[in-house]
Order: C-alpha cells, then sequence, then structure tokens
C-alpha cells in the first residue's frame, strides 16, 4: 500500500515539475501563435466576387409603379388567376392552435426563411396605397376591416404596412370608406315620446 501511494506521488510530482509546467506554456503558445500573424490582404477581385455574391442573395426592390402595372399583367393572372394572393397560401406550424405569423421574412435586405409570406415571395407585391388591387385582396368586404394576418399568412411587418396603406388609401380617396347602412323604426321613438308627454300632463 505504501508503495503504491509513494508512486502516486512521484508521479504528480513528475507531472507538475517546473520542466512538464515549460513545456505546457510553451505549446500553449505555439497553439495561439498564429493569432499575431498578419492575414494576407484580400485582391480587388476577390472583393468584387464577395459583393456579387452578396448583390445576388438581396431582394430586388421594386417601383410602386411597376408592381401595378404587374397586377394587370398576364403573367399575375397566371401565377394567381381570380383569387387572392393569400388564397393557396399554406402555414406549416406545429399542433392544432393556430400561432401568429414571423415577424418578418426580409432581415438586411435578404430572404431568412424557407417559406416567405404571401407578400414578401412576390417580390412584385409591394404594398402601396397606390395599388389599390393588391389593398382590396386584404380588406373584408364585410365590415371593411383589414383580414387578419392568421388568415392571410403575411408577417408581422406586412401586416402593419397593410394596415397603414390603407389607412392613406383611404384618406386619399383611393378605396371607399364604406359605413353600414342603419335603419330606424322611429313609430317606436314617436310611442315612447308620446307617453312621455302624457305623463308631464297628468302630473
Amino acid at each position: 500500500m505504501s508503495l503504491t501511494i509513494s508512486g502516486i506521488r512521484l508521479a504528480f510530482r513528475g507531472l507538475f515539475s517546473t520542466k512538464a509546467v515549460k513545456d505546457w506554456t510553451q505549446s500553449r503558445l505555439i497553439q495561439h501563435s498564429a493569432v499575431f500573424f498578419k492575414a494576407e490582404p484580400i485582391s480587388e477581385t476577390e472583393k468584387e466576387a464577395k459583393t456579387e455574391d452578396s448583390q445576388k442573395d438581396k431582394v430586388p426592390i421594386i417601383d410602386p409603379l411597376t408592381s401595378i402595372e404587374y397586377m394587370d399583367s398576364k403573367a399575375y393572372s397566371h401565377t394567381y388567376g381570380d383569387k387572392p394572393v393569400w388564397f393557396h397560401y399554406r402555414r406549416n406550424f406545429k399542433g392544432w392552435i393556430v400561432p401568429e405569423t414571423r415577424k418578418t421574412c426580409i432581415r438586411a435586405g435578404k430572404m431568412t426563411t424557407g417559406s416567405p409570406c404571401p407578400v414578401c415571395r412576390d417580390e412584385y407585391l409591394v404594398v402601396d396605397y397606390r395599388n389599390v388591387k393588391l389593398l382590396e385582396q386584404f380588406i373584408s368586404p364585410s365590415d371593411g376591416k383589414v383580414i387578419a394576418s392568421i388568415k392571410t399568412g403575411v408577417c408581422q411587418k406586412q401586416h402593419k404596412r397593410l394596415l397603414l396603406e390603407v389607412a392613406r388609401a383611404r384618406d386619399y380617396g383611393f378605396i371607399e370608406d364604406v359605413l353600414p347602412f342603419r335603419e330606424y323604426d322611429y313609430d317606436e321613438y314617436r310611442a315612447i315620446a308620446a307617453e312621455s308627454e302624457g305623463i308631464k300632463e297628468k302630473s
């Protein structure tokens, strides 16, 4: 038993001797020595190639007037037909409860998801107060309000933009703000007024 304990002590002394520590520090310095070397300068051609690759990934910005022309084109009718742009869109989610849509599909000018919302997936669909044909697809015909994002599937950024642009379109007169028509029965009002007058006369 004493031999084994002494052997262990000798082994520990050998591990933590000055030579072992010196070797360990040297190995650490060797491992981290690459940090002190300067990186090689990048050539102009490599810089141009990197910028071209980054530009390819970015979503192109389309003018609202071009989007309005696209809404009346054959390409649009062939793609969507006579249905709204969100009609054939299906979201993937877990469970039975429909969750809130994602915050945005495009970050720093690049698409960050494989299944973008109905507006973000087509760069020619620009939400603008002048693009009435697109805005009307997101307005409920029953109450005139913008349809909830849970039903249309648009991301929260595009939904907020829809709310703003629909309000602007109504302010500028591009979209008619239809108020609900209400019918009142004035006979009932007259009967109540006559009763109140009769009570006053008796008193």
